[in-house]
C-alpha cells in the first residue's frame, strides 16, 4: 500500500516493487471524468500504479488513482455467477445463470410485452459498452425501457448546452484553456476533492466559487459566494442584470453571434443586487466583484457542475449562467468560454451513443426519422422495428410496467433517490440482473449476478470531460470465471436471436459508423489514431480530420450558427423548509470515496465513513457535540451518523455525503421538467441527537 497525504497528487513512495511484471500497460484511471493518465505494471504478486504526464493530470493522481488497482485482486472480488435459489444467493455455473436470465426475459415479454423487460447502465461505462447496451436493449429486447445514472449526474447541463449551443460537450475547449484564464467562476463544483488534480488549472488570484459551504475549492478561491440553498438560479439571472447595467454587455457579439437576448434582458430586469441578496444571502458587494472580474479579464470561464445542475430547475439553473457567458461574450472565444465539469469516469461518453433513454449513437434524438434509418442500417434492422423513447431512471426505477431489470455499472440502492422506495420496487420485481465485480448493494437483492471484469482487465475507450476519446487498455487477465461486460452482452444477444460481437475493436468501428453524420461523431477515430496522438476530439467525421479541440470558434451547432440566449425565472426548491422540517439539507462527495461507494469504501487505505455536517450554532442548539449521534430526518425517511461541527457550513444547513446507504433515503425525486433530473441537491430536514 502507498503512503499519502489528504489530497495528494503525486506520487507516494512505494512500498512495493514488483519483482517480476508481467504486464504492463498505459491507461486512464477508473474513477473521475479528468481521467489521468496511469501506467500499470502487473506482476504475480499485484497490480502497481505509476502516474502519467497528460494535458488533464499532468503527473499527478489523487488517492483513489494511487489505490485503484487494490481491487483487482481483493478478497470480496466475484468470480462465479450466483443466482437466487429462494433463500439466498448461491454459486452457478455460467449456462445456469444465463438460462436463467433469458428464460425470465422471454417468459416476461410474452406475458407483459416488451417494455416490461428493462436495462439500467451507467456513466462509467466504455464508450464500447454504452454503444453495446443501447443496441442490445433495442434489437435483442427491443425495449424503450433503458436509461442509465448519468441522468442523476450531467442531464441539467446536457440540456442546457443543448438548448443554447445545439451540442452538449461538457468542455468544449482543453483544460488547458482554463489553467490560461484570468478569472474563472466556478458554480456547484468541489474539484479539491472530487478530481485532485484538476485544481492546478484553476488559478487562486482570479477564482470565485459558488457553493454553500466552504469546501476545500473555495477555501483556494480569492472570492466565495455561499447562497442559500436553491437560489443558484436567482444568483445567476443578478449577475446577469449587473452585468447589463454596469455597462459590461459585449454588444457586437451578442448581435454577431446570438439570438433571443432582449427577451432575457426583461427577464432579469427585475433581478437587482439588493433583492438578489435578500434571497441569496449573497452580499451586494460579492455580486459586484464577481462581475468586475469576469468582465475586466481578458480570458474568462464560467464552469458549472452538480450544485448547479442536480435540481429540480437544473436545466434553467445552468442556462441561468450560460446566458452569463453570452452576454459577456465568452463561448467561442479562444481562451473563454462556458463548460461543464463532467462527473463520472465516461459520464460524457455515456451520454452519447445510446444508452439514455431517448437517445440513438451520436447523440441522435431517437424521435429524429433520419436519426433511426441510418443506425437501422448500421444494425441491419428495420427502422420501425427500433424502439421509441422511453422513461427516465428514476421513472423507470418506480414504474408499475416494469417487471424485469438488467443493470450494468451501476449501484441505484445508494444512488438513486427516495432510495427505500427504490429498494422496495427492486425486490418486487420477477426478474433482476445485475452484472458487476462485488456484491454491491444492489447486486444483493438480485435473482441473478454475473460476475464482470474490471478496467484494467479489458480494452475499450472513454471519453474525458474535454470530450477527449482516450485508450483503456488491458493490464492483467480477469480471475477465471469472470467474463467482460461486452462477452456477456454478446451471449445475451445471441441466445435471444441478435448476434453481435463482444471485441472492443469491432464494437468501437461499429460505433463510428453508427455515429457518422451524429453530433459526435466519432467516424473519424480509431484505436491506432488514439494511441498516435494520445486522444483525439469529437466531433472527428473522417481519419483525415484532425479532431476538434475547440468548439464554437466559427459558428455554434444550431440551425443558424448562433448561440440561443433563452430567459429562465427563478423559482423555490421543490420543498423549502417548513416548521416540521426548518432546516436545508444538501449532499455530495469527499475526497477518499467515489459514487456510491461499492469501489472505494472495500478499499482500506480509503479511510471514510458517513457524517452529518452542521454548524456551531445549530449544533449548540440542539444539544450536540462533535462526534456525537445525530439523526437528520426528512419527509421521505432518517438517517444517523456522527455529527462532524464546521463553521465551513451555512448555519441553516446540514450536509450529508451521498457515498453510504443512508443519503438518498433523505433525498427528494422532485424531477427536472427538460432534463428529469431529481432534485438531489436541496431538501427540507430536521436534525436531532440520535
Amino acid at each position: 500500500m502507498r503512503d499519502f497525504q489528504p489530497g495528494n497528487s503525486r506520487e507516494p513512495t512505494p512500498k512495493r516493487q514488483l519483482a517480476t511484471v508481467i504486464g504492463m500497460s498505459d491507461t486512464h484511471c477508473p474513477y473521475c471524468a479528468l481521467q489521468c493518465a496511469m501506467r500499470l505494471r502487473a506482476g504475480p504478486d499485484g497490480v502497481d500504479v505509476e502516474a502519467r504526464d497528460f494535458p488533464t493530470n499532468q503527473g499527478g493522481l489523487c488517492q483513489k488513482g494511487w489505490t485503484s488497482a487494490d481491487l483487482l485482486r481483493h478478497p470480496e472480488r466475484l468470480t462465479t455467477p450466483l443466482v437466487h435459489d429462494g433463500e439466498t444467493l448461491r454459486p452457478a455455473t455460467w449456462p445456469e445463470a444465463l438460462d436463467r436470465v433469458v428464460a425470465g426475459i422471454t417468459a416476461i415479454q410474452e406475458r407483459h410485452g416488451r417494455d416490461a423487460v428493462a436495462v439500467f447502465g451507467g456513466g462509467g461505462l466504455t464508450n464500447e459498452k454504452a454503444y453495446a447496451l443501447g443496441r442490445f436493449a433495442r434489437v435483442a429486447l427491443r425495449t424503450s425501457t433503458i436509461d442509465y445514472n448519468g441522468r442523476f449526474c450531467m442531464s441539467s447541463a446536457a440540456a442546457a448546452g443543448n438548448r443554447a449551443f445545439g451540442v452538449d460537450r461538457g468542455l468544449p475547449f482543453p483544460v488547458e484553456d482554463i489553467a490560461a484564464a484570468d478569472a474563472v467562476l466556478l458554480v456547484g463544483a468541489n474539484p479539491a476533492e472530487t478530481m485532485p488534480p484538476f485544481v492546478r488549472h484553476l488559478g487562486g488570484d482570479g477564482l470565485v466559487v459558488v457553493d454553500p459551504r466552504r469546501t476545500a475549492t473555495a477555501r483556494l478561491a480569492a472570492l466565495h459566494l455561499q447562497p442559500t440553498p436553491g437560489t443558484d438560479l436567482a444568483l445567476g439571472n443578478g449577475l446577469l442584470h449587473i452585468a447589463i447595467t454596469e455597462g459590461h454587455l459585449d454588444r457586437a457579439y451578442v448581435d454577431a453571434r446570438t439570438t433571443g437576448f432582449d427577451a432575457v434582458r426583461a427577464a432579469v430586469a427585475q433581478w437587482w443586487p439588493a433583492r438578489v441578496e435578500r434571497l441569496t444571502g449573497v452580499p451586494v458587494a460579492d455580486l459586484y466583484a464577481t462581475v468586475e472580474r469576469l468582465a475586466n479579464a481578458q480570458k474568462a470561464m464560467v464552469l458549472t457542475a452538480r450544485g448547479a445542475e442536480q435540481h429540480a430547475k437544473g436545466t434553467d439553473t445552468v442556462t441561468a449562467f450560460v446566458n452569463l457567458a453570452l452576454a459577456l461574450g465568452l463561448p467561442g472565444r479562444r481562451g473563454s468560454g462556458y463548460g461543464c465539469l463532467t462527473g463520472q469516469g465516461n459520464g460524457q461518453g455515456g451520454r452519447e451513443h445510446g444508452q439514455k433513454a431517448d437517445q440513438l449513437p451520436g447523440y441522435r434524438r431517437i424521435d429524429d426519422p433520419a436519426a433511426r434509418a441510418h443506425v437501422a442500417r448500421v444494425w441491419g434492422v428495420a427502422a420501425d422495428d427500433i424502439p421509441g423513447a422511453g422513461p427516465s431512471a428514476y421513472e423507470l426505477l418506480s414504474s408499475d410496467a416494469v417487471r424485469a431489470l438488467l443493470v450494468f455499472g451501476s449501484n441505484p440502492v445508494v444512488s438513486a433517490p427516495r432510495a427505500a422506495g427504490v429498494r422496495r420496487w427492486l425486490g418486487a420485481l420477477d426478474l433482476l440482473v445485475v452484472a458487476d465485480f462485488v456484491l454491491s448493494e444492489t447486486a444483493a437483492l438480485a435473482d441473478v449476478v454475473l460476475p464482470t471484469a474490471q478496467w484494467a482487465e479489458e480494452d475499450g475507450t472513454m471519453t474525458n470531460l474535454e470530450g477527449r476519446v482516450i485508450r483503456r487498455r488491458r493490464a492483467t487477465p480477469p480471475p477465471a470465471g469472470v467474463r467482460t461486460d461486452l462477452a456477456v452482452l454478446a451471449e445475451l444477444s445471441g441466445r435471444l436471436g441478435a448476434p453481435t460481437s463482444s471485441d472492443p475493436r469491432t464494437v468501437f468501428a461499429e460505433l463510428g459508423r453508427a455515429s457518422s453524420g451524429g453530433v459526435a461523431d466519432y467516424a473519424g477515430i480509431t484505436y491506432e489514431r488514439i494511441d498516435a496522438e494520445g486522444g483525439v476530439f469529437w466531433p472527428c467525421p473522417d481519419e483525415s480530420h484532425p479532431g476538434t479541440p475547440r468548439l464554437f470558434l466559427d459558428r455554434f451547432a444550431t440551425p443558424d450558427g448562433r448561440a440561443r440566449f433563452t430567459p429562465v425565472e427563478h423559482r423555490p426548491a421543490a420543498e423549502e423548509p417548513d416548521a416540521d422540517f426548518p432546516l436545508y439539507l444538501t449532499t455530495g462527495r469527499v475526497l477518499t470515496q467515489y459514487q456510491s461507494g461499492a469501489q472505494t469504501r472495500r478499499i482500506a487505505a480509503l479511510p471514510g465513513d458517513p457524517y452529518v455536517e452542521l454548524h456551531p450554532d445549530l449544533a449548540s442548539r440542539i444539544g450536540v457535540d462533535d462526534g456525537a449521534p445525530v439523526t437528520v430526518a426528512t419527509r421521505r425517511g432518517s438517517a444517523t451518523a456522527p455529527a462532524r461541527v464546521s463553521t465551513t457550513i451555512r448555519a441553516d444547513t446540514v450536509f450529508v455525503p451521498f457515498h453510504y446507504g443512508g443519503a438518498n433515503l433523505l433525498t427528494n425525486p422532485a424531477l427536472d421538467p427538460i432534463s428529469r433530473m431529481p432534485e438531489f441537491k436541496v431538501c427540507a430536514a430536521r436534525v436531532a441527537p440520535a
